[in-house]
């Protein structure tokens, strides 16, 4: 499993010009889900979202999660974070889940993260064509692989 995991000041998703889901202080978090993942891979990129200390203290250093500000998480799935692009142009998708791997899985990451988080996670629509707006704040971007967790 890997997420793409941005600070914002704010984040949206809409579906067909209409608002889905947004957000103010707190994490827009893309995850791109593989075959190979499992419930084990869910709970540790879950804490490690919810606990990642990435947001300014009182001394303007980033020492404090976005659970400890009470800070949301807008959860969006993108299978494009599996994009191979060794060969060519045109990036393969091949490790990426199909839906009936990846939903059951998506399903998952919500509950666990609502769970960790203490209060509801707000999501995108999987499979759907939505546009997601951000304004990052740092800005603040890291990426994170449950296969290599360094």
């Amino acid at each position: 499993m890997r997420v793409v995991i941005q600070r914002v000041s704010q984040a949206a998703v809409s579906i067909n010009n209409t608002t889905r889901s947004e957000i103010k202080t707190g994490l827009l978090v893309l995850v791109g889900i593989e075959d190979a993942d499992t419930t084990a891979d869910i709970e540790w990129l879950s804490n490690k979202i919810v606990n990642l200390r990435i947001f300014d203290d009182e001394n303007k250093v980033p020492n404090i999660s976005v659970k400890d500000i009470g800070g949301d998480i807008l959860l969006v799935s993108q299978f494009t974070l599996h994009a191979a692009t060794k060969k060519g142009n045109r990036p393969s998708y091949i490790k990426a889940s199909k839906p009936e791997i990846a939903i059951p899985l998506y399903e998952k990451m919500i509950a666990q993260l609502q769970a960790d988080l203490g209060k509801e996670v707000y999501t995108g629509k999987f499979g759907a064509d939505m546009k997601v707006s951000l304004l990052n704040d740092g800005p603040v971007t890291i990426f994170i692989d449950s296969k290599n967790k360094d």
